[in-house]
């Protein structure tokens, strides 16, 4: 017997074989079995993810011998027939085959006669938005108003070109794009089905290049088990799909903390011995941007089934938010331009080195000189105002020494820590964090319980090594959780704008120019636009 794809021998004959999909599968499954059936149904979704499996499936449904169920029986000779794709009854049309008007209206000249064998006369329209504009025409009245034997099951990747007089005369299902954990179980599954081994991180990779789809994945798996001759291994799969580790991207983005320009053109020197897809690379650092972008904002957010999990995790602390940010942008716009590059390799060098070109010398922004708007701003009376308003917050102090047993706790650690020059989540956790006692060497710290997620051993560690640095004398952190709210840096800083912003309001609406502006033009100020001028 001649070998059968995956993809054919394991595919579903029954709606409880699906992989995923139950939103679509439920209403279904009770249409049928409360015998609430439409006349037609269209099934959106891009490709391989079930559409016309699902399509397929549920005419069996309808034409089992053993009667109109969500469960058919697979055994009768109509479920054997659909499954093997000559049920007389059930007429698959390719419409990117039959584009024509003529080819329509053929297909529609059989609706009016009655089944042959089945219970129902199905139409499976496959790729539905490649008929002509005069074929969706002339099947516009038969969709609306087919005899009681006929149903029509239509499926598209693409709905958006189904005119809206086709859409409204049926059922709409969007089968969603299946997410790599559901795809990868699948798969390991099947090999063990078929009693073959393979490793996991090869599975992982080989679900996260079939892109949501589950057809490519099973094409994907089929090419590397005869790539690696039986077994499905990681190195295998890599070399397969072309893909680089992500050791080696975690590498790079280390290196891109560190500002180290010697270290990212070592590493893309190393990597160009392989011969990568240099869109692929860049393409994974962005994917890796972006998960220590939600790293810093909600840690607990980052998916734990992620391999380097904690290697993104520490890197979310070694980077400020500011720098993940304009190292996404420009890795994004570098990778529309790569093609335009002269050599891939050098597209690549330059996207990285333009990432440390651009990033923000520590302390720069406060130097740079105020826009001109800024300043053209100041000659109004309600500028003067903003600013004087702002000028009443207390001004920045400098650096306190170790010694500060004559200031409040809360005081002295606020200004501790605009000289500890923390960054990202490590900066986070101390600005969420209050001084509860210190001696010489052993430091209490209570965090917000609002905040805990931010908290690790490793942040801490992190934390008690930047104030033993700081304060030129080893110092012992311990950090709990309180029971409630702490009047923290973070809280206070948020008080103070929310203080200048209230100020800033009260000095516009007061503003004598701005009150003669509304009384003339019967005007409208909008407070929420208003904002405190940059001290």
């Amino acid at each position: 017997m001649s070998y059968q794809v995956l993809a054919r021998k394991w595919r579903p004959r029954k709606f409880a074989e699906m992989v995923g999909q139950e939103h679509v599968l439920r209403a279904l499954i009770n249409a049928l079995d409360n015998d609430r059936l439409h006349h037609a149904y269209l099934f959106t979704g891009t490709r391989g993810v079930g559409k016309t499996t699902v399509a397929r499936i549920f005419a069996k449904s309808l034409n089992c011998e053993s009667g109109v169920s969500a469960e058919p029986c697979s055994q009768c000779g109509t479920c054997l027939e659909i499954d093997e794709g000559r049920f007389v009854d059930l007429i698959e049309v390719d419409a990117a085959s039959r584009t024509k008007v003529e080819d329509t209206r053929e297909l529609l000249d059989n609706v009016q006669y009655a089944p042959t064998r089945g219970r129902y006369k199905i139409y499976l329209i496959d790729e539905v938005h490649m008929l002509s504009a005069h074929s969706f025409n002339a099947l516009l009245k038969t969709l609306e108003e087919p005899p009681p034997h006929v149903k029509f099951l239509l499926a598209t990747t693409d709905p958006q070109k189904l005119p809206a007089t086709v859409l409204s005369r049926c059922l709409q299902f969007s089968l969603k794009r299946l997410p790599p954990p559901l795809i990868e179980g699948h798969l390991r599954q099947l090999l063990e089905a078929e009693r073959l081994t393979a490793e996991a991180p090869a599975l992982r990779l080989l679900a996260r290049a079939a892109d949501g789809s589950m057809r490519d994945a099973l094409s994907l798996l089929d090419q590397a088990i005869a790539f690696g001759g039986g077994a499905v291994s990681e190195s295998d799969v890599r070399s397969m799909l072309g893909t680089i580790e992500r050791a080696r991207v975690v590498s790079m983005l280390r290196s891109l903390a560190a500002a180290d320009a010697a270290g990212l053109l070592a590493s893309v020197a190393e990597l160009a011995q392989q011969a990568p897809d240099y869109q692929d690379l860049l393409a994974q650092l962005l994917s890796a941007l972006q998960q220590i972008a939600v790293a810093q904002a909600v840690p607990a957010a980052v998916d734990e089934h992620l391999d380097e999990r904690e290697a993104i995790l520490s890197l979310a602390g070694e980077m400020s938010a500011e720098d993940v940010q304009l190292y996404y942008q420009i890795g994004l716009i570098g990778r529309r331009d790569l093609p335009l590059a002269p050599d891939p390799r050098a597209g690549l060098e330059m996207v990285l080195l333009r990432m440390l070109a651009f990033r923000p010398v520590q302390g720069e922004s406060d130097s740079r000189e105020q826009p001109a708007v800024g300043r053209a701003a100041d000659i109004t009376p309600a500028a003067k105002g903003m600013k004087a308003a702002q000028e009443t917050s207390p001004p920045p102090v400098s650096r306190p020494c170790a010694d500060a047993s004559a200031e409040s706790l809360e005081q002295f650690w606020n200004e501790l820590i605009e000289g500890l020059q923390l960054k990202g989540v490590v900066r986070e956790l101390a600005m969420n964090c209050a001084l509860k006692a210190r001696s010489d060497d052993r430091w209490s710290m209570v965090l917000d319980p609002a905040c805990r997620q931010l908290l690790n051993k490793q942040r801490q560690s992190r934390l008690q090594e930047a104030l033993s640095a700081s304060l030129n004398s080893p110092v012992s952190l311990e950090i709990e959780i309180a029971g409630e709210a702490q009047l923290t840096p973070a809280v206070e800083q948020r008080a103070a704008a929310e203080r200048r912003q209230a100020a800033a309001i009260d000095t516009i609406e007061s503003d004598p120019n701005v009150k003669a502006i509304q009384e003339a033009f019967d005007a409208t100020l909008h407070v929420d636009t208003i904002r405190p001028l940059d001290s």
